[in-house]
């Protein structure tokens, strides 16, 4: 099916009173709801009685996350054990799905990367090592090689590549991970456009991380709080504002960083101030927003579930990603789903910026996934 017509189709059923009536099916507002979703889960295949089987069919979330090792139970059994493996799971996981999913992983190269030699893999090259490097040829070799693995495996976004300026080398979570392409921004911005152009030749969504600046902090998100006030300069949104300029419309993903030169209450993925005052009005954006995972400590254990993630939204998060691996609940999506609708009914939460986020996401699937036959 043409992809226009698909989305086309679609929207026109969520509007029509004959779809939203009909008790056997979710209705629209579900629909959109479930789409602003990314899940992770446990399981190296998507049954019928798996649980994300279910969030799929029955929540409609609109996509997935997928992990190499499982944290909580500190095992390498989660989602990839082989190339066939993996391409049978994300098989299955679309045709579980209505509406097209995103299937995401971060395969970043280097250290970050869910796709190990150890299983059957090609070896990668860290973003540090490209940047040092900075030669066009071989970044373009590097990212092209993770596109059409990714491509062949049937996994549709790679959230990378990581645009965090390297303002501090000893970052636990960014620097001494070699994650960072340079301290240069520029040098970042022109590696990360090689890899975006490259991930669209082989049809991989991008998604630049994370916004607005994680390469100065000190800890991690996903263990704590993370001030980077006193560290952070406008230097570290210089390669968001170099590619959206260029044109760059694949997502953003946040950071938990909190830094009170945007906004002296909430982290970044939390905070209107940032995320639609400097992301959108300032710089451009016009995009999916992507949160990270808000099941990192950063958000978790200084937010409740419900607080989380109505600030979230209403600062313009459009897709909220719960990775259900720094923590495990496998009731997440069902949890997420209700509070969305619970926000919407008390006024909490408009419709129409649930519609907002919603004609985001489809439109980002109807340019870039392609439907079943």
């Amino acid at each position: 099916m043409n992809k226009s017509l698909f989305v086309a189709l679609l929207l026109s059923l969520l509007v029509s009173p004959a779809f939203a009536d009909n008790s056997r099916q979710p209705d629209s507002l579900s629909i959109k709801i479930g789409q602003m979703l990314m899940i992770g889960f446990r399981g190296m295949e998507a049954g019928d009685g798996s649980t994300i089987a279910a969030d799929i069919r029955e929540r409609r979330i609109g996509g997935v996350v997928l992990f190499d090792y499982d944290v909580q139970s500190a095992t390498p059994i989660r989602n990839i054990e082989s190339t066939e493996q993996l391409r049978q799971l994300t098989s299955e996981l679309q045709m579980l799905s209505a509406i097209p999913l995103f299937i995401a992983i971060d395969q970043e190269g280097g250290r970050v990367c869910r796709l190990k030699p150890s299983r059957g893999f090609p070896p990668t090259v860290s973003a540090a090592s490209l940047g040092k490097l900075d030669n066009a040829d071989s970044t373009r070799q590097a990212a092209g090689s993770t596109a059409a693995l990714l491509a062949s495996l049937g996994v549709n976004m790679n959230l990378a590549p990581d645009v965090d300026v390297n303002v501090n080398p000893n970052n636990p979570v960014i620097g001494k991970l070699d994650r960072s392409f340079s301290a240069d921004p520029a040098v970042v911005a022109r590696q990360a456009r090689i890899f975006v152009d490259a991930f669209h030749q082989h049809g991989i969504i991008a998604a630049l991380k994370h916004f607005p600046g994680h390469g100065s902090s000190t800890t991690d998100t996903h263990k704590d709080f993370t001030d980077v006030t006193a560290t952070w300069s406008r230097a570290e949104l210089k390669p968001y504002r170099t590619l959206i300029r260029d044109g760059y419309d694949d997502p953003v993903m946040t950071a938990h960083v909190f830094n009170a030169k945007l906004d002296s209450l909430y982290p970044a993925t939390l905070s209107k101030a940032t995320i639609d005052g400097v992301l959108r009005r300032q710089l451009g954006f016009r995009g999916v927003v992507l949160s990270d995972d808000m099941q990192m400590k950063a958000i978790a254990d200084r937010y409740g579930l419900e607080e989380a993630i109505r600030l979230a939204i209403d600062a313009g998060v459009d897709v909220l990603i719960f990775g259900n691996n720094v923590s495990y609940d496998p009731d997440i999506a069902s949890k997420a789903t209700g509070i969305i609708r619970r926000l919407v009914e008390q006024g909490a939460i408009t419709p129409e910026r649930i519609n907002e986020s919603y004609r985001r996401i489809m439109a980002l699937k109807n340019r870039t996934i392609t439907p079943r036959p």
